[in-house]
């Protein structure tokens, strides 16, 4: 299964690939079907998973924060040809087949607001087959702490994550940098030394659960 899926990536990021070369200007392939492959398959070397990439880590650049995977903008719930239930492989790939009129970009005009998003898939994906979807997490790490005076250590930790629901709706709630994965380039002292540290951490595991992250400082 697992190499059926990143085996469908690979042939996704294919499909997408010629279906920009083919397409009138003013239409945009559905990114988010892009990042849910290319995402599944270790983001492969294609353009389309390049650009893919691009649009996942420019959707936590700050303002706004927003789902780095937004898969409620995916048609998963397209309709076949076939009477046959399709494959997880001819699932995805279809997938990457539709077009979507929009892409989902920050804009830099509006207020640091980290977005929650109600909507989910439109098809089941409560399977251990996207598992990869509920391993994004997303820190929005506010930290800073010196010392007073008095040497007391004075901190404010502000830190929030997001993540994903069973059907990928997604959430933020209270956390700490105390939950900040090692990844994450935070000072970490034992002691109180001056630390003021602004970034957005997102982490994930592909498929085959091989790890990777990309952080933003701001």
């Amino acid at each position: 299964m697992k190499q059926m899926i990143r085996s469908a990536a690979t042939a996704a990021a294919i499909t997408v690939s010629g279906l920009l070369g083919t397409a009138a200007p003013a239409q945009a392939y559905p990114v988010d079907c892009a990042i849910l492959l290319c995402l599944a398959g270790g983001w492969p070397a294609s353009a389309p998973c390049a650009h893919a990439r691009a649009v996942f880590i420019q959707r936590i650049t700050p303002w706004p924060i927003e789902p780095p995977l937004q898969i409620w903008r995916c048609p998963m719930g397209a309709s076949f040809s076939s009477p046959a239930a399709p494959s997880p492989r001819e699932r995805l790939i279809n997938i990457a087949s539709q077009v979507s009129p929009s892409i989902s970009l920050p804009d830099s005009s509006l207020p640091l607001i980290p977005v929650q998003a109600d909507e989910q898939a439109n098809a089941d994906i409560s399977g251990d087959a996207f598992d990869f979807v509920r391993s994004i997490r997303v820190y929005h790490i506010q930290f800073s702490q010196r010392r007073n005076r008095d040497g007391d250590c004075i901190r404010s930790d502000a830190t929030r994550l997001g993540s994903y629901g069973v059907q990928g709706d997604y959430r933020w709630s209270r956390s700490s940098v105390a939950q900040v994965p090692p990844a994450s380039a935070l000072p970490r002292s034992l002691h109180c030394a001056s630390v003021n540290y602004r970034a957005v951490f997102v982490d994930w595991r592909d498929h085959a659960g091989n790890y990777g992250f990309e952080e933003v400082r701001y």
